[in-house]
């Protein structure tokens, strides 16, 4: 982080519009030329409760949220439960501007709406404000936008109280407001983000502190994108034309882009009673020559193990996503964390074989989306795309073009009715679809309803045909052709890495991770390489198979690794010193699981701690795992 950035949070209550004026916000600091990333905290209710959404915007790429920031919005909790202290949870119409100060940078700004917030409410607010010295402005959003219109307007004046104090030119603004807003609204939002902008510039010196806008420009155009819109992109762009789910944050979001778009491309979107349901559909719509998908999060995954396993075994390609979420069971539902690995890697029956990717970045989510289809439908296995509530809902700014590759509508490895005609048969007729002796373990499929591609699909194990066997000849002949496609897809992902390696070449020490920390990891070893340190980074992608040849040369490159993750049990460490078999005493882990997901600092913090010092953590937001030879 630099301070040429500016890094600002808008506070409310849920159903307050933060995440809406938040992300136009975002698009019109993305227009004017600057690198935008936004980061959300919301609560696990429909209205009501704090809520925040923090844009970190500068001239140069950025991949994380900061280490704190340097501007508050508080509008206040207009839906509040209890605004009594003693209630069973606090004040909470004062808690938009109460629990945003712990993070807020030396020299930061405070706008707040004294027409909902009394700052007198909080006891050492007036000398937490001279010890920091901080920019205090309370000013009446709500009744300035009752006087023009309606009070949820207050929100656009606190954004024309922003651009006047942060310097941001209109224009942008208005830009926005006018692509996104109907007439009947635009004219009172225009009016009151001019009056609120005027107001600040004539009652207060704009320039009496530092947080300032920077300058910036784009060489090409940017669009502004989260990981759950990257999925649902990816996943159209591939030639998905079927989805059935059932609504689970975080999930809901790629469902919910999924179901708008599809119809108006010939698509179909099915939301049914559970999440059983939703995978079976899936599986029945590909079984029946659809590109399709459904997905869910934590308890809804769960139910989706038996339909898993029915792919798995009738080898019917489909993409699942898992969104993961705190849990156990119903867990915190909007709090990012990443401790469903292993349930996605080992739930289902038996022997299962199921590819699993997790991106690390909105690009890479879009990329690997589109790789699980082409995987799931040439190798006939199911493919799923884990991600988490941090990388679904953040929202960066990237180059449009990284999103033109061209369409692929194929269905991979199907047979057509010319070829089926060639293809072995038993005597009654029957289509051989399970065939015991071919390349890369792929038996070709047919489509229902083709001429001679008729055959049987079981959940039980089966002969070429389809016609359940518990002979064992056939059940070793079924299974190892089966095991054939693991070995063939490692092979094919070789040749077109997902992991990514940031930092010096020869750095002296490896930080190493999986999923949606990888831009604060790159963060971090920026941070550590110019204090001294030589620090380079993994993020890898591939879950399975696991890419042994590539993450054993790194280790092995390197005197020791922390592995960086979002959960209690060091899942990821796990995984790989069980595919690697060894390097235990290399590897020690940074975890954190308390709902909040890593900022830059507290990797920097922790690798100078266990690495460089040997000692222990003081915070108690993070904790070590030792390496197996501590």
């Amino acid at each position: 982080m630099t301070n040429n950035e500016l890094i600002w949070r808008i506070a409310g209550g849920s159903g307050d519009g933060i995440a809406s004026t938040s992300q136009n916000f975002a698009k019109a600091l993305m227009r004017s030329g600057l690198d935008v990333f936004t980061h959300r905290h919301y609560p696990s209710r429909i209205r009501g409760g704090h809520t925040y959404t923090e844009i970190r915007a500068g001239p140069d790429a950025v991949k994380s949220r900061g280490d704190g920031y340097n501007f508050l919005l508080a509008l206040g909790d207009s839906f509040a439960r209890n605004p009594q202290e003693d209630s069973i949870y606090g004040n909470e119409e004062i808690k938009p501007l109460s629990e945003n100060l712990d993070d807020l940078h030396e020299g930061g700004v405070i706008i707040y709406d004294s027409g909902l917030l009394d700052a007198s409410e909080i006891d050492d607010f007036d000398a937490r404000v001279e010890e920091n010295n901080w920019y205090v402005y309370d000013i009446d959003l709500r009744n300035m936008a009752r006087d023009v219109g309606r009070e949820v307007m207050r929100n656009t004046a606190g954004v024309g109280a922003t651009c006047a104090l942060a310097g941001i030119d209109l224009d942008w603004i208005e830009e926005l407001m006018t692509e996104a807003m109907p007439d009947k609204i635009l004219d009172p939002n225009i009016e009151i983000l001019h009056k609120a902008h005027d107001m600040v510039e004539e009652e207060y010196d704009v320039d009496a502190h530092d947080v300032k806008i920077p300058e910036g420009s784009h060489d090409e155009e940017q669009v502004l994108m989260s990981g759950s819109d990257a999925i649902a992109y990816g996943s159209i762009d591939e030639g998905c034309r079927f989805i059935s789910g059932y609504p689970m944050t975080p999930w809901t979001e790629v469902f919910t882009i999924m179901s708008k778009n599809l119809p108006k491309i010939g698509g179909v979107s099915e939301q049914v009673e559970d999440e059983i349901a939703a995978a079976a559909l899936a599986v029945g719509a590909s079984h029946a020559g659809a590109k399709a998908m459904s997905g869910s999060s934590g308890g809804g995954f769960a139910l989706m193990s038996e339909p898993l396993g029915l792919a798995e075994m009738t080898e019917t390609p489909v993409v699942l996503i898992e969104a993961m979420r705190a849990g156990p069971s119903t867990g915190m539902p909007t709090k990012p964390e990443q401790a469903d690995l292993e349930h996605v890697l080992y739930t289902s029956q038996g022997d299962s074989h199921r590819i699993v990717f997790a991106p690390g970045t909105v690009e890479e989510a879009y990329t690997q989306t589109r790789k699980a289809f082409q995987i799931a439908y040439e190798y006939q296995i199911p493919s799923i795309v884990l991600y988490d509530q941090k990388l679904g809902g953040e929202m960066v700014s990237l180059p449009a073009s990284h999103f033109e590759e061209a369409p692929n509508p194929s269905l991979g490895s199907t047979l057509t009715e010319a070829e089926l005609e060639d293809a072995p048969h038993d005597e009654s007729g029957k289509f051989s679809r399970f065939q015991h002796d071919v390349e890369d373990g792929v038996s070709p499929r047919s489509i229902p309803g083709q001429k001679g591609g008729r055959y049987l699909a079981t959940g039980n194990e089966h002969q070429p045909e389809g016609h359940i066997s518990e002979s064992p000849e056939n059940r070793v002949n079924q299974v190892n052709r089966r095991l054939d496609k693991i070995d063939a897809i490692h092979e094919e992902l070789q040749g077109e890495s997902h992991q990514t390696y940031y930092g010096p070449e020869e750095a002296t020490y490896g930080l190493m991770t999986f999923g949606s920390q990888q831009g604060t990891v790159e963060e971090a070893v920026d941070m550590l390489n110019e204090q001294g340190h030589s620090v380079k980074a993994i993020g890898v992608s591939d879950m399975a198979p696991y890419p042994v040849e590539e993450v054993t040369e790194f280790i092995e490159s390197v005197d020791e690794v922390l592995v960086v993750e979002m959960n209690s049990t060091a899942q990821f460490r796990g995984l790989t010193q069980k595919e690697l078999g060894q390097y235990g005493e290399k590897l020690s882990s940074l975890l954190k699981y308390n709902g909040n997901p890593f900022e830059p600092l507290d990797i920097v913090d922790g690798f100078e701690t266990k690495i460089i010092e040997g000692g222990e953590l003081s915070s108690t937001e993070t904790k070590f795992v030792p390496a197996a030879g501590d």
